[in-house]
């Protein structure tokens, strides 16, 4: 298996609300630190959890769910 090409660390810095890992499949998880989203907050798109197969679209759900709870 080739090396990827992301730091985790680095990932994991600029996400700290988030634990972050990438399962030996090469799929990323993340999921919210000590915080329990409530049904409104998920009807607002907020995720406990989200995935992604490659880095890009890893950092671009995490730059959401951001952006996202921001506004609630």
């Amino acid at each position: 298996m080739a090396m990827p090409s992301y730091d985790l660390d680095v990932l994991r810095a600029a996400f700290p609300a988030w634990s972050l890992f990438c399962s030996d499949a090469g799929v990323f998880y993340a999921t919210l630190r000590g915080v329990r989203l409530r049904d409104a907050d998920i009807d607002k798109g907020l995720r406990q959890t989200v995935s992604a197969d490659d880095a890009e679209t890893f950092v671009s759900l995490l730059q959401d769910q951001a952006r996202m709870a921001v506004r609630s």
